[in-house]
């Protein structure tokens, strides 16, 4: 429950290092999981100890943070819940996580985890798509169900085209983070790698009626999670309440903020002609040697020095600027920033933003959570080959 302190001892039982980051929450630096730079990778047969307060109410997950592709490929993940005071009225809380797995005939994960294909294109897509580690995930319900679905998204680089089939909808929360007041469902929607979406659904069919989430693609619709319908009552007539709000960070001031341009650089089709990297220019050829295909405006990798050294209290915009072929999912760990829009309004409340090919996205926040913090593509293939780096908050 929110306010509520989690203490627990990871023991690796790997035979390669490992950690965990507690993806989205609000935490202390010391505490983020992140090898080398908030603690030692820990060694096989090692232990550590994790103890932090959960200060925000949200749906968050965690994972390992050392060769993410793999490890986290292989299933080392999982949510996490941290529940409001006052719950929203709902007959069920179901959280749904979302994945893909790409298996060879004999049904084993592949084993191609680090191959330049995927670190210099979309990143590490599976050809078997689960809910849950379900195929076909499906659960009975009342006609008339009020649900809310906590939807995570821990694919490596798979980015979700969802649509609601037989279902009314609400989005509550973006990462976690409660919207002012819910937004209706009226168009297929997407949820970015490493993202989360809090919606409430209410369910409209007929007794024996199959309805639910389905993912889009290439305009067929396949089942993601599956709802049958019982016998119940007629649906709530009433939109759902807003979930509680988060505590305020404060709201950045946009006309006096510190600017960051940061200039998504390489991959196939695209290219990088040098870039630097462990502190020299290098030809992007010899870059594609070392399996390093991606940079953020001009470096490859995480620099010695912060991208930016910001105050406490600081206002600071970050614009997104993709110069790629593919798509990626920018994370920043420790807190939460603003997607901006075009008109300079602050929408969702975010952790990870999608930007698309050839398109800009610009976040804001106030920083008020010290450290050095990582700033990263979810896409986890494409962090491995050098798009990742970090700030530091004092």
């Amino acid at each position: 429950r929110q306010g509520d302190r989690l203490s627990l001892r990871l023991e690796n039982g790997l035979s390669d290092p490992t950690t965990i980051h507690w993806h989205g929450i609000r935490i202390a630096n010391a505490m983020d999981g992140v090898p080398d730079v908030t603690q030692a990778p820990v060694g096989p047969g090692e232990t550590f100890d994790y103890d932090f307060d959960l200060p925000d109410a949200g749906t968050y997950w965690y994972h390992s943070h050392v060769d993410t592709v793999q490890q986290i490929g292989r299933g080392l993940h999982g949510p996490l819940i941290v529940e409001e005071a006052d719950a929203p009225d709902v007959d069920d809380d179901i959280v749904l996580v979302l994945d893909d797995w790409r298996l060879d005939a004999e049904a084993q994960v592949t084993t191609d985890f680090g191959n330049r294909h995927d670190l210099s294109h979309a990143g590490r897509i599976g050809n078997v798509v689960t809910t849950n580690g379900d195929m076909d995930w499906r659960r009975d319900v009342a006609r008339g169900s009020r649900l809310r679905l906590r939807l995570i998204n821990v694919a490596n680089a798979r980015v979700f085209d969802l649509a609601l089939a037989g279902l009314t909808g609400w989005v509550v929360a973006t990462d976690g983070m409660p919207l002012d007041a819910p937004r209706r469902i009226d168009a297929p929607f997407t949820l970015g790698t490493a993202q989360r979406l809090d919606l409430i659904v209410d369910i409209d069919g007929e007794t024996g009626d199959e309805v639910g989430l389905v993912e889009l693609i290439r305009g067929e619709a396949y089942a993601q999670a599956t709802f049958v319908v019982g016998e119940g009552r007629a649906p709530r007539s009433a939109a759902p309440s807003p979930l509680p709000p988060y505590p305020s960070f404060g709201r950045p001031i946009l006309a006096d903020a510190r600017s960051v341009l940061i200039r998504m650089e390489g991959g196939a089709m695209r290219g990088l002609r040098e870039a630097m990297s462990g502190g020299v220019v290098r030809d992007g050829r010899s870059l594609a040697m070392d399996g390093l295909f991606w940079a953020l405006s001009g470096q490859v990798g995480r620099p010695d020095a912060p991208l930016i050294e910001i105050a406490r209290g600081e206002s600071v915009v970050m614009d997104f600027v993709n110069e790629t072929a593919f798509p990626h999912a920018m994370h920043l760990h420790g807190q939460h920033f603003w997607e901006v829009g075009p008109d300079a309004a602050l929408g969702d409340f975010r952790d990870t933003t999608l930007v698309q090919p050839g398109e800009s996205q610009r976040v804001a926040f106030v920083a008020h959570n010290p450290g050095d913090w990582l700033l990263h593509c979810h896409m986890l293939s494409h962090h491995a080959a050098g798009m990742g780096t970090w700030l530091r908050i004092v």
